[in-house]
């Protein structure tokens, strides 16, 4: 089975950056694509960006466009997430996921799309 290993994060000033990545290991010859995700105390978990694997195609999610960056490294199985112009309602705990694609959900923005999940990494940005 697929195991996601996250790192990076950690403690950021409003206007900083910083960066998550996410290292795929095990049975990964079935990914179609890699998400990201973040969910905040009190909020449900939320779609930040995905990458299509083959493709490199990307998509945020409007709260987080323009300002990170999301790419791979298919040799490394690994995903990044860069974080720029960092601001306080970016702070949660950020998750990132692998889709099979074959699940029977095709939104790139549904928890449901993706088959397997990192352990969290948290990013707190102060004001």
């Amino acid at each position: 089975q697929v195991q996601l290993v996250q790192s990076g994060g950690g403690l950021a000033q409003t206007g900083g950056s910083l960066r998550v990545s996410c290292a795929a290991s095990g049975r990964t010859f079935g990914v179609y694509a890699m998400g990201w995700f973040r969910q905040a105390p009190g909020k449900e978990r939320e779609f930040v960006a995905h990458i299509m694997w083959s493709s490199g195609s990307t998509s945020y999610a409007d709260s987080v466009k323009g300002r990170f960056i999301i790419s791979r490294n298919g040799a490394l199985n690994t995903v990044y997430l860069q974080m720029n112009n960092l601001k306080p309602e970016d702070t949660a705990v950020y998750y990132c996921a692998l889709a099979s694609g074959r699940t029977y959900v095709s939104d790139v923005r549904s928890l449901a799309f993706y088959d397997s999940w990192g352990q969290g990494t948290e990013v707190r940005v102060t004001s």
